[in-house]
């Protein structure tokens, strides 16, 4: 039975990372875009509850829809599809989703939204700047892609993938890592309109990275493709258990 296999982003239905990846995944299943009808970066796991939602067939096996990536998902697993699909992968996002970017990325979230609704799911983003090397980031997925159908995910787990933004062989290699912390300093712009009312723009900035050698952004510094499993439970575990040890807490 050939792998059903849903494809979307945070980009945009028309994103030039979308239809690449959505290309050269045709080599081993159907596929299938639901993605949002504009950019949607950072848009994170919000669903869009105050107003309906519209789908539109643009043929081919392409469908757009007017809300976040989340419901794209939501709509594709839900009433799009015919079954559930055997992987959902989004992306290929055009920049790095590294560290703390993963908490508002709608590239990631999308893939989170598929786990959450029990299908093995991944997502993917090319670290780096124009001009992109959609192409390498696409072929390493395929490869990613035939890895889970084969194998399978462990439980309530996806895969965020970062791949430097260079030709393949200029890549030295892939490792599995652990989610870093990338912080911004100076991302609040402070503006004026021409009729001197203060604005702010949130975005862009210098980023710092923790300088652990396992992490996610240290990979991509090395030049290496960081996957990095993600889990859907967010309890701190160790955390929990000394909490509940060393504090009493009553009413």
């Amino acid at each position: 039975m050939t792998p059903l296999i849903l494809v979307t982003n945070d980009d945009g239905v028309r994103a030039p990372g979308l239809a690449i990846l959505a290309q050269a995944l045709q080599a081993i299943g159907q596929v299938v875009i639901v993605a949002p009808d504009q950019d949607n970066s950072a848009a994170s796991h919000s669903l869009t509850m105050k107003r309906p939602l519209r789908v539109k067939d643009l043929g081919q096996d392409r469908y757009s829809v007017d809300g976040t990536p989340t419901d794209c998902v939501t709509l594709a697993l839900g009433k799009i599809l015919p079954h559930k699909p055997q992987l959902v992968v989004s992306g290929i996002n055009p920049g790095p989703n590294l560290g703390d970017d993963v908490s508002y990325s709608g590239t990631v979230s999308a893939a989170v939204e598929g786990t959450m609704l029990g299908a093995p799911s991944l997502a993917v983003s090319l670290a780096g700047e124009e001009p992109f090397c959609f192409e390498t980031a696409a072929a390493f997925a395929v490869t990613l892609a035939r890895t889970i159908l084969d194998k399978g995910l462990p439980k309530d787990t996806l895969l965020n993938v970062n791949v430097p933004n260079r030709r393949p062989e200029e890549i030295h290699g892939v490792r599995f890592t652990r989610q870093g912390r990338r912080v911004y300093d100076g991302a609040i712009k402070e503006t004026f309109d021409p009729w001197g009312r203060q604005h702010y723009w949130i975005g862009g900035g210098t980023p710092f990275w923790d300088e652990g050698e396992d992490t996610d952004a240290q990979a991509i510094l090395a030049g290496y493709v960081s996957v990095t499993p993600l889990h859907l439970d967010l309890t701190n575990h160790a955390a929990l258990r000394k909490l509940g040890a060393e504090w009493k807490l009553s009413i």
